[in-house]
């Protein structure tokens, strides 16, 4: 980069503006169950029932759709049959989370994702998760949100300055966000098969998990819940029905975590 470019830069963060701690909107967590497989327990049950019969595909249809399906779903779960369950999938929209959240999730990879570009989006005011630890602070929360307003005036400079040196648009946007912090919200879109969704209610609604995907993870499974009862209706972290798979890392609460997933034990 030359030096016209640093001395560029120089002026950029030598003028702050004032009122850079003027307060941007908090985001607040929204998900939303966009689709989902139709009749899903039914198609469970045809998959799994076709493992079992030598019935031809209509034949299957029509004994699955002529009884309840519940029982044999739930059997499934039982003898650990959990193949079938893969062809159903669910696809949410998420809002309202932050990048350090988006990379967390994202590490599931038995999932595809659809995220809002930092590169194509321009951030004019960009939205922020505030973490409960720092708001339950009045002082560090004004001094978080200062950071904030501070980054949101650093990049718009460093735009500013980027397309007078003829760098606009997204060339200018994917050099620029490196300025925006973990905090900043996302949007993003996610599939995921009723297998794989299993297991992330297994870790992720764990109280162990981070407690911000942990939130988005038990919005999820409620919405879930509502669409396919009997495949999702003991979900939830892995201490439910056993022993706390975290070992000496536990967080000492199980009875308390039973209790607010409705479990008796």
């Amino acid at each position: 980069m030359s030096s016209l470019v640093f001395r560029g830069f120089s002026r950029i963060y030598d003028k702050r503006e004032e009122n850079v701690e003027e307060k941007m909107p908090e985001t607040a967590l929204n998900v939303v169950l966009l689709r989902h497989t139709p009749e899903p327990e039914e198609v469970v049950a045809m998959a799994a029932k076709l493992c079992y019969s030598p019935a031809n595909v209509e034949d299957l249809k029509e004994k699955i759709e002529a009884k309840d399906q519940t029982a044999f779903v739930e059997k499934l779960a039982t003898v650990g049959h959990l193949s079938p369950i893969e062809h159903i999938t669910f696809t949410f929209g998420v809002e309202g989370i932050s990048r350090a959240c988006s990379h967390q999730l994202v590490r599931h990879r038995l999932a595809s994702y659809s995220q809002q570009s930092q590169r194509y989006v321009r951030e004019e005011q960009f939205d922020y998760v505030i973490p409960p630890s720092i708001k339950q602070d009045p002082e560090i929360t004004r001094e978080f949100e200062k950071f904030m307003a501070e980054a949101q005036a650093n990049y718009t400079r460093v735009l500013k300055r980027l397309e007078e040196l003829g760098i606009k648009g997204e060339s200018g946007n994917q050099d620029a966000r490196y300025l925006l912090p973990n905090a900043a919200e996302t949007k993003i879109v996610v599939t995921m098969n009723a297998r794989e969704l299993l297991h992330f209610f297994r870790v992720r609604c764990c109280n162990r998990a981070q407690w911000e995907i942990r939130e988005m993870a038990e919005r999820m499974l409620s919405l879930v819940k509502g669409a396919a009862p009997t495949i999702f209706g003991k979900s939830g972290p892995g201490c439910l029905y056993a022993n706390c798979p975290e070992g000496k890392m536990t967080c000492g609460k199980i009875e308390e975590v039973r209790k607010k997933f409705g479990v008796k034990k």
